[in-house]
C-alpha cells in the first residue's frame, strides 16, 4: 500500500504541468503600453463560465470555486510580435505582462444578463463575417486564465476567423483537485448546453466545438442531453466536434455514442499512447483504458468518430497530453480542417487531396522529417504525413 500511495505522489507530481509550464493565478491584465509593432494580433474571447467571480481578487477575475449560475465576459487578448507557434508565451508569476513579450489581456467585460452576451456575440459574428463560432472546453487542473490563452492561442496560430467562445467549468486549478474537478464537469452539462442552444439561436451558420481533456466528458456529457432531448445537432447548426486527448472511460464512451447516434458529420477523437497525463487519470480510475491513449482506434471508429493518432507527432511539453495546440504543425493542421467548408470529417471519403492531408503532405516536405497521423474512419485507415 505504502508503494502505491508513493507512485500516486510521483504520478501527480508528473501531471502538475497539465494546464502548462508553473501556475498561473492571475490573468495579466496590464497596464504596459501596447506599441503596435510589437502586437501581431489582437482577439476578443468571449466566456459562458460556471466559475464563481473573485471579487476579492480581482485580476483573477474568476476562481475555482462553482457558481449556481452561469456568467458572461469576453476579454481582449493581444498576441506578441515574436510569438511561436504552438507556444503561449507568459508572464513569469506576479510580473507584469510585457505586451512585446507574452499574451496579454488589455481588458475585461461583463454581461449581466445573457441577452447582452447574446447580442455582443452576434455583433461579433457579423464584423467577422465568417459566420461560424468555435466553443472551447478546457480540461483538468485549469484556472480561468488558462482557458483563455490557450483558446487565444488556438485561434490565432490555427488562424481561425469565426467567434471564439470559451466555456470555462469550475477547475480547481490544481493538481491535487482531480475528484473536484469531476463533479464540477458533472454540475457543468446543463450549463454548457444552454450556452450551445444559445448560439444556436446566434447569427451563426455552424458551431464548432473543441474539447480537451477532462473538458471531452463535458461535451459528450452535453451532446447526449441534446439528443434525448431531439436536438443533437442544434437544428442543423452544429459542426466540427473535436476531441482531443478525451479523459473519458473508454466503456463509458462507447455508451455515450450509443445514445448520441451516429453522427451526420463524424466526431474527431485526438488520441496519443504516449500521454503522461491520462496515466493518472487511468490509475485513479482503477486501470481503466481512457479514450485519450486507447489502443484499438478501429474499435472506437465503429461508432462513427474519425481517429487521428498523433502518438508519433512531437508535443510542446513532457506530458504529450496537449499536442493538438503546441505541436506548430498540428494546430496548423486542425485549422485548415475547421476552416474548410467540409470539414474535418472529409478525411471520411478517404481523398488525399481533402484538406486536413494536403496541409499534412505540405509541412513533411518542407520540414524533411516525417511522422505519421494515423487516421482510422469507420471504412478504412488513412496515413497523413506532418512534421516529425
Amino acid at each position: 500500500m505504502r508503494l502505491k500511495a508513493l507512485w500516486i505522489v510521483a504520478l501527480i507530481a508528473l501531471v502538475s504541468g497539465c494546464a502548462g509550464p508553473g501556475r498561473h493565478e492571475l490573468l495579466n491584465i496590464s497596464s504596459f503600453p501596447a506599441k503596435a509593432a510589437d502586437i501581431s494580433a489582437e482577439h476578443e474571447i468571449f466566456v459562458a463560465t460556471t466559475r464563481r467571480q473573485s471579487i476579492d481578487q480581482p485580476r483573477t477575475v474568476y476562481g475555482g470555486d462553482r457558481s449556481a449560475n452561469v456568467a458572461y465576459a469576453s476579454v481582449d487578448i493581444t498576441v506578441p510580435r515574436i510569438h511561436e507557434t504552438g507556444r503561449i508565451e507568459r508572464a513569469k508569476g506576479r510580473a507584469p505582462a510585457d505586451p512585446a513579450k507574452h499574451f496579454t489581456a488589455r481588458s475585461v467585460s461583463f454581461y449581466k444578463e445573457p441577452e447582452q452576451f447574446a447580442r455582443a456575440i452576434d455583433a461579433s459574428i457579423v464584423e467577422n463575417k465568417d459566420r461560424r463560432v468555435l466553443v472551447f472546453v478546457h480540461g483538468f487542473n485549469n484556472g480561468f486564465d488558462d482557458g483563455v490563452y490557450r483558446i487565444t492561442q488556438i485561434v490565432n496560430d490555427a488562424q481561425y476567423s469565426g467567434t471564439p467562445v470559451l466555456f470555462s467549468w469550475a477547475s480547481s486549478a490544481r493538481t491535487t483537485g482531480y475528484l473536484y474537478d469531476k463533479e464540477s464537469a458533472n454540475a457543468a452539462r446543463d450549463d454548457l448546453e444552454a450556452t450551445l442552444r444559445m448560439l444556436a439561436k446566434s447569427k451563426a451558420t455552424s458551431i464548432d466545438i473543441l474539447a480537451h481533456s477532462m473538458g471531452t466528458w463535458v461535451t459528450m456529457e452535453t451532446l447526449r442531453q441534446l439528443a434525448i432531448r431531439g436536438d443533437r445537432d442544434l437544428g442543423g447548426k452544429l459542426g466540427n466536434v473535436v476531441l482531443a486527448s478525451p479523459d473519458i472511460d473508454v466503456d463509458v464512451f462507447k455508451k455515450q455514442m450509443l445514445r448520441y447516434g451516429t453522427p451526420k458529420r463524424p466526431f474527431v477523437v485526438l488520441l496519443s499512447d504516449d500521454d503522461r497525463a491520462l496515466r493518472l487519470s487511468t490509475f485513479i480510475s482503477g486501470d481503466k483504458p481512457r479514450v485519450g491513449d486507447y489502443a484499438d482506434a478501429a474499435d472506437l471508429a465503429s461508432y462513427g468518430v474519425i481517429v487521428a493518432d498523433l502518438t508519433q507527432a512531437r508535443s510542446g511539453d513532457r506530458l504529450n497530453h496537449a499536442k493538438f495546440a503546441d505541436n506548430p504543425f498540428l494546430v496548423q493542421l486542425l485549422g485548415e480542417g475547421l476552416r474548410s467548408n467540409a470539414g474535418l470529417a472529409a478525411a471520411e471519403s478517404g481523398d488525399l487531396g481533402s484538406p486536413m492531408s494536403t496541409i499534412g503532405k505540405d509541412i513533411g516536405q518542407a520540414v524533411g522529417s516525417v511522422a505519421d497521423i494515423v487516421i482510422t474512419t469507420p471504412f478504412k485507415v488513412l496515413s497523413i504525413a506532418t512534421g516529425g
